[in-house]
């Protein structure tokens, strides 16, 4: 396997892109079907409904799973989905807090999304580096 960019190689950069996608496009089609959850995590000091932010960023995460499948476009979905993926970390502190007097389980779901969202953001920044 050649290094590409000296961060990946080719075919690397490909399969985290692809998996990337599934689940931009997995996530941003729950925003659709299933609103109400995704409501709870909009952090109550944006403007607006929280609906609005749920399909808001479900189009964001609809619109970075095209970017990163088309391999024309992945450098830039890459970078996408690296501002996604920074741009919902609120939400997902606020999960933390609102959880924070749950079950252990519960808890321990949200704790553990904050470093998960760190590891995303590492991979798409790959996928932009090696596409």
């Amino acid at each position: 396997m050649s290094l590409y960019r000296g961060v990946m190689s080719k075919t690397s950069a490909d399969t985290t892109a692809l998996r990337l996608a599934a689940l931009c496009a997995g996530m941003g089609a729950l925003h659709f079907v299933k609103p109400q959850p995704f409501d709870d995590l909009i952090p109550p000091t944006l403007p607006g409904s929280a609906r609005f932010w749920t399909y808001a960023s479900g189009v964001a995460e609809l619109g970075t799973a095209a970017l990163l499948v088309n391999p024309s476009t992945r450098r830039l979905g890459g970078r996408a989905a690296s501002a996604l993926f920074v741009g919902v970390f609120p939400g997902n502190l606020q999960m933390a807090w609102d959880w924070r007097h749950e079950s252990l389980p519960k808890r321990t779901v949200a704790l553990l999304r904050l470093p998960l969202q760190a590891r995303l953001v590492a991979q798409a920044e790959k996928v932009h580096k090696g596409a």
